[in-house]
């Protein structure tokens, strides 16, 4: 009993340090910080903390001598966690946080419906009735803003963000398996780190002439919403197993609507939070064993 109670705390702060990123983010930005800067020093300043975390731990930690894991875990990094990351921080740019954060917890029922199309899970009644929910809360969310006051291209943006996750987190199936999660963390991170160098470089978009307390803002997004939240999740999921974490990670979309009306006075209205608790209560319900659902 301590011991699941232990690992809920974790996932539950786990969830309260993802929930703040948007508000680093937007903090960031009001700092004259460009994304494209953001995400790369992001990355940069957290992929060495997660190596010298893998190495600390190297007792605990199994490393796979084929080459070819290490090289599909870098490559998720670089192809879809950078991709994901880039879309979400420019949707960030142009729309509200708390609207965002329902766009992207979208997720798990995207990634319920692709795993039914592609016959890797069952079309159950448990399983519909939440991309139902989620579908419909999710339109709240939209429509409660008001046509004329949302953002087509945040929301493309976000949209965005929610599928190249969702694919992201089916193509990663194989790798998870076969990676202990901190090492696959610190590859994922590398590999989004070099991608996000490269095309900062390329493009010219890296400034680093942004006010000094942008450098705050930036290394808390990477140590508390990145270091500490993916360590935090993967030490809580380990005690509690991965469909109570989840359940318990739904709390990051609260986390995120409250920090961002207290920081920027963004609110929901009152259609679009029945909304939020629809597409949190879908992603709940995904993750609820069959015999619980239906009993």
């Amino acid at each position: 009993m301590t011991l699941m109670r232990t690992g809920a705390l974790l996932v539950l702060a786990s969830a309260v340090a993802f929930g703040m990123m948007p508000v680093f983010g937007k903090l960031s930005f009001e700092a004259g910080v460009g994304v494209a800067t953001l995400l790369f020093v992001r990355f940069a300043m957290a992929a060495p903390v997660l190596w010298g975390a893998v190495l600390v731990n190297r007792a605990r930690v199994t490393m796979p001598r084929d080459r070819g894991t290490l090289l599909r875990a870098l490559a998720l990094g670089a192809v879809g966690y950078s991709m994901q990351a880039g879309l979400y921080f420019l949707a960030l740019q142009h729309m509200d946080a708390s609207v965002l954060s329902m766009i992207l917890y979208s997720y798990p029922a995207l990634v319920t419906g692709a795993a039914i199309l592609l016959r890797r899970e069952s079309a159950s009644r448990q399983r519909l009735v939440a991309l139902v929910i989620a579908s419909g809360g999710l339109v709240l969310v939209l429509a409660g803003a008001g046509v004329g006051s949302l953002n087509l291209a945040g929301c493309a943006f976000g949209a965005g963000a929610a599928l190249t996750y969702a694919t992201y987190i089916l193509v990663s199936d194989g790798v998870t398996k076969a990676l202990d999660p901190l090492p696959l963390s610190a590859l994922v991170i590398t590999g989004a780190m070099l991608t996000l160098g490269l095309v900062g470089v390329a493009t010219g978009a890296l400034d680093f002439g942004f006010d000094a307390v942008g450098w705050l803002w930036i290394g808390l997004t990477a140590l508390v919403s990145t270091v500490a939240a993916v360590v935090l999740f993967f030490s809580g999921m380990s005690r509690v197993g991965p469909s109570t974490a989840a359940i318990l990670s739904t709390l990051e979309p609260p986390v995120t609507v409250c920090l961002v009306f207290l920081t920027f006075g963004e609110a929901l209205g009152a259609i679009q939070l029945v909304g939020a608790l629809a597409v949190i209560g879908a992603a709940v319900v995904v993750n609820l064993p069959s015999r619980v659902a239906t009993a």
